[in-house]
């Protein structure tokens, strides 16, 4: 029997080729869009789960309350609490401090930057490392060791020799012995690294990492797999306050599970993150596979009276309504298996394109179970959900109806096809409308004024010899010709960098908890970055002349009270001689804190450098590298456009975008598919009232028009429901930005002008050439 309906379903999808390369088509590009989205919700939910400990590593956070709001810390924890906690804390039975660093490695010719982490001795355990040279316990016995991950020793040693006890010099005034060399860590971790080594280096002559006013460091603990959380929790919030006598910051344990997908806190709790949108595409995933299989629905019971016979005919001989389920429901897989198959080529020409719109390293991997598993799952699903209603529809016709030549088409199907026709426009509608405002939020936050000019503003990682030589580099550089200004500044503009709590300053009431920022600089920094000081004066060329003076924004002004902020003292010991405009900086979509900024450039972490208006690019860049080379020839050159970095802060949204788009495109297109294999199917149906209206005189814009008015009042209800329901999903979006927009009405005028003309357009093809066929040819078997 079951290879009966194989035969069966085949030749009828090979008799009606049309009809199966519509569902086909439609089947394909919506298993493509969920395959896609499946493998980004498996790369986002993988995250960390290369180390085996997963479950009992914590990263410690502190909330830290100002002005009376709590706001989570990462980076900030004092030097001595990783001891304590293993210490104090039961259940706490691996604690490390780490400091995370970019340091230039050099072996004889071959230098190369590596990101990673100073760490305490159980940071190797905790991160489960897979050593291929050397092993976990005697990787940390010298202070001079360092242990690197394998890509790092095939830059340095190439891949044939042993890196184990070679010698490298780091940031070329350092010799650290290479004790052990691990697997390289996947891309899909939360705190990657290329190089750990001991955290007691990095300490030593750092006196201050012993304070607990210090917040610097990330620390990670390791729980035991008896421990209860909440009880080592409340235990680890306690600690803090014990040892400081101050309540307004309080440490916690933060799961690696929760790194990566709920990193995202307010008011000092956590409010999801990451999680969001997997569920979303998730989601989106569902409803773009449920619009290809809405097509397959439509088309099978529009159809209906084509097969009516066959029904009827079959019953007669003896075919009982299980048999014909199980007929069409094999129609309905061999459909969506056919369309899987497509799908796979589809796949393997579009991931590495899909890859690059989302910034990640996908792969098919055909042959992992999980995968072959679940596209067999879709293909299962896909081919129940679709052929279901019009097996169990087509089996129930009565053969006596059927084979008299009663009409069998029930209201009822023509009801659910155009709730389903409807239903597809609604979904395409609000992916359309989500676009426009998605769209609109981005660019909306992008034309903020940032307090800074960021085009052709190039930041440059401070090495070696660059602070000492920073003179000459600017004179260099500036008598080019080509540079028009140089500044140095220990934080990167667009971040939170430093910052310090308990300031008195004259003028200022309750000043304690107010959270500053601050920042060192050298003179021409702000001219650099295209700040504006709108009272008082700048930095003078020469430190010394500036070492006490301070320059602070105009929200910091703002607490000195009324009047002028020009001679009024922070500490008592520094006299503010310059105001400038605020700048935003850290959270692009709120307002930032107060800045103070010195004129001390020793500690400067950053270059920035300006070009002159006019200048090529390369040009520019090809100055500033010879410059660095020439004062710093033994770091290579390295920079960032800071524009590319504020874009870089709305890569969540960007995606969001760009897939609402994929998105939004691809529900129209399927539902066109369906839309045109309807209004194909309609035509035909009509085709003898439209030749007899053409006898009578009607026009062929008439006969479209009549052809074309029941789809459209489809459209246009599907306008009405998708209008609120898109208003209602982007309204709670953009209640997660501080700054934001208002929507519109023009977007949702936009999105249903565009719905019309594109059904307009599916619909019209198909009535045009209906209405221009002869009569005499729709009217020839009378």
């Amino acid at each position: 029997m079951f290879k009966n309906n194989l035969k069966i379903a085949w030749r009828n999808l090979w008799k009606n080729k049309g009809y199966s390369m519509l569902n086909i088509f439609g089947l394909t590009i919506g298993t493509t869009c969920a395959a896609m989205i499946l493998l980004w919700v498996e790369d986002e939910v993988g995250y960390d789960k290369t180390f085996a400990k997963q479950d009992v590593v914590y990263y410690i956070p502190t909330n830290q309350q100002y002005d009376g709001e709590w706001r989570t810390f990462f980076e900030a924890t004092p030097g001595p609490l990783a001891e304590v906690l293993k210490q104090e804390v039961p259940g706490i039975i691996g604690a490390a401090r780490t400091k995370g660093e970019d340091l230039l490695f050099r072996v004889n010719e071959i230098s190369v930057n590596k990101y990673g982490r100073f760490a305490d001795p159980d940071f190797l355990s905790m991160f489960s490392l897979n050593f291929v040279e050397g092993n976990l316990e005697t990787a940390f016995n010298e202070v001079d060791a360092i242990i690197i991950s394998q890509e790092t020793a095939k830059q340095l040693f190439g891949g044939n020799s042993s890196a184990i006890g070679k010698v490298v010099k780091i940031n070329n005034d350092t010799n650290y012995t290479i004790s052990g060399v691990y697997e390289d860590l996947p891309k899909n971790v939360t705190y990657g690294f290329d190089w750990v080594a001991p955290f007691e280096r990095f300490a030593k002559g750092k006196d201050w990492m012993k304070e607990y006013g210090a917040n610097f460091s990330d620390t990670f603990v390791e729980l035991s797999p008896e421990a209860n959380f909440d009880v080592v929790n409340q235990k680890v919030k306690q600690i803090l306050p014990e040892k400081t006598e101050d309540d307004e910051t309080v440490a916690f344990l933060f799961s690696m599970k929760d790194w990566h997908l709920r990193s995202t806190f307010e008011g000092g709790k956590n409010v999801g993150g990451q999680i969001t949108y997997v569920r979303l595409f998730s989601l989106i995933a569902i409803i773009i596979l449920l619009i290809a299989c809405i097509n397959f629905m439509n088309l099978a019971t529009a159809r209906s009276e084509k097969r009516a016979n066959e029904v009827g005919v079959r019953k007669v001989l003896g075919s009982g309504r299980k048999g014909l389920i199980s007929q069409f429901m094999a129609e309905a897989i061999i459909t969506a298996t056919i369309s899987t198959f497509v799908s796979i080529l589809l796949l393997k020409l579009l991931v590495p394109q899909f890859n690059i719109l989302i910034d990640k390293q996908l792969e098919l991997r055909l042959l992992d179970p999980v995968h072959l598993l679940t596209l067999a799952g879709i293909t299962l699903v896909c081919g129940i959900v679709a052929g279901w209603y019009p097996a169990f529809y087509l089996s129930s016709f009565m053969p006596v109806e059927v084979l008299k030549g009663t009409r069998i088409t029930k209201g009822s199907a023509a009801f659910i096809r155009k709730g389903l026709v409807a239903a597809q426009f609604v979904v395409s509608i609000v992916f359309i409308i989500s676009t426009i405002i998605v769209y609109q939020q981005i660019q909306h936050v992008k034309a903020r004024d940032l307090g800074y000019d960021k085009e052709n503003l190039v930041k440059i990682p401070v090495t070696g010899d660059m602070i000492k030589n920073f003179v000459p580099i600017e004179e260099e550089m500036k008598a080019s010709g080509k540079i028009e200004s140089i500044g140095l500044n220990n934080s990167d503009i667009l971040s939170g960098g430093n910052n310090t709590s308990g300031l008195k300053w004259q003028g200022g009431v309750d000043t304690e908890n107010v959270l500053v920022s601050v920042r060192n600089i050298t003179s021409d920094f702000f001219n650099t970055a295209g700040m504006e000081i709108i009272e008082g004066r700048g930095f003078s060329k020469n430190p010394a002349q500036d070492s006490t003076n301070i320059i602070v924004t105009e929200s910091f002004a703002k607490l000195m009270g009324s009047g002028s902020a020009i001679g009024k003292t922070v500490e008592e010991d520094y006299p503010v001689i310059g105001v400038v405009k605020d700048y935003l900086y850290d959270d692009m979509y709120g307002t930032s804190d107060p800045v103070i900024f010195f004129n001390d450039p020793s500690e400067a972490r950053f270059m920035y450098v300006k070009a002159k208006s006019g200048i090529a690019t390369a040009t520019a860049l090809a100055t500033m590298e010879a410059s660095l080379k020439k004062f710093n020839p033994a770091f290579p050159f390295e920079y960032e456009f800071v524009d590319d970095a504020y874009d870089a802060k709305f890569k969540s949204e960007k995606l969001i975008g760009s897939l609402s788009q994929i998105f939004a495109l691809l529900a129209i297109f399927i539902s066109c598919l369906g839309l045109f294999g309807l209004s194909a199917f309609t035509a035909d149906q009509r085709r003898k009232e439209i030749g007899v209206r053409k006898v009578l005189g009607s026009s062929v814009t008439g006969i479209v028009g009549l052809l074309s008015k029941d789809f459209m009042r489809l459209v246009l209800m599907a306008i009405i429901i998708a209008v609120p329901v898109a208003w209602f999903l982007m309204q709670n979006w953009l209640e997660g930005y501080s700054y934001r927009i208002s929507i519109n009405a023009w977007a949702f005028a936009i999105a249903g002008a565009i719905a019309i003309i594109i059904a307009l357009v599916t619909i019209s093809f198909q009535a045009i050439n209906a209405a221009r066929v002869n009569p005499v040819k729709s009217l020839r078997s009378e």
